[in-house]
């Protein structure tokens, strides 16, 4: 009998994450997936609830990692100690004049201590392979140093070699737009309408943060509407 690899995928409900836990479902067989999701200090728990109702919709069960006090300095405009505005506008508009450096909702190193916990994490529970949802779209101009492919090179060669070469990460939208991630999405036929995405937490969407204006425009690329605005969100 052949032995499938086991998976690990951060997973944090949104539209890159939940697309990711689908295609790793369907590469390794959702039985040997193991989602990880991790509270960082953000100001809402919109997200949380979102990958709760998506667990649900997959039938699987996930593992929690609570990191908030390694963030507790930051004064990053997602954080919950921040009295910083989460900004409106595009990532584009967002990075004039920042002469390089990442934009407000940058969350220091947040994805390389994600990636390096989920290690020890994905060894203690026989994973071969980590599974993030970076991509082109939030790598552009340096908005996120951390989802570019120069960062999950390095970081997929220290995972390797730190694990005794036993456990490698994949980033499988990493050459993609949030387009071309969406439309993967669509054909893994993912649960959109259970995602959050938006830096706010209120009940709808708001429509104006970098985020979820990149998320409509994907779904529009796609000949769709969002299908949380489909319902008037």
């Amino acid at each position: 009998m052949i032995m499938r690899e086991k998976a690990m995928v951060l997973f944090s409900g949104g539209v890159d994450s939940t697309t990711c836990l689908a295609l790793a479902c369907e590469r390794y067989g959702r039985e040997n997936v193991i989602p990880l999701s991790v509270r960082y200090g953000q100001k809402h728990i919109r997200e949380v609830e979102a990958a709760g109702k998506v667990l649900a919709h997959y039938k699987m069960v996930g593992l929690e990692l609570d990191l908030t006090p390694i963030f507790a300095y930051s004064d990053c405009s997602l954080l919950v100690q921040s009295g910083e505005e989460i900004p409106r506008g595009s990532y584009a508009e967002q990075l004039k004049g920042r002469e390089g450096a990442p934009v407000s909702t940058y969350v220091p190193f947040r994805n390389g201590l994600f990636l390096a916990s989920a290690a020890s994490l994905a060894l203690s529970k026989g994973c071969s392979v980590i599974f993030y949802g970076a991509h082109q779209d939030d790598a552009a101009g340096n908005a996120y140093p951390d989802c570019s492919r120069d960062f999950y090179e390095a970081m997929n060669r220290a995972v390797y070699e730190g694990s005794g070469r036993q456990l490698r990460i994949e980033a499988p939208f990493i050459g993609k737009n949030k387009a071309e991630v969406v439309k993967e999405g669509l054909r893994l036929k993912v649960p959109y309408e259970l995602t959050w995405s938006c830096y706010e937490g209120g009940e709808r969407p708001c429509g104006h943060c970098g985020t979820c204006i990149d998320r409509r425009k994907a779904f529009l690329a796609n000949g769709m509407a969002d299908p949380l605005e489909k319902d008037g969100l």
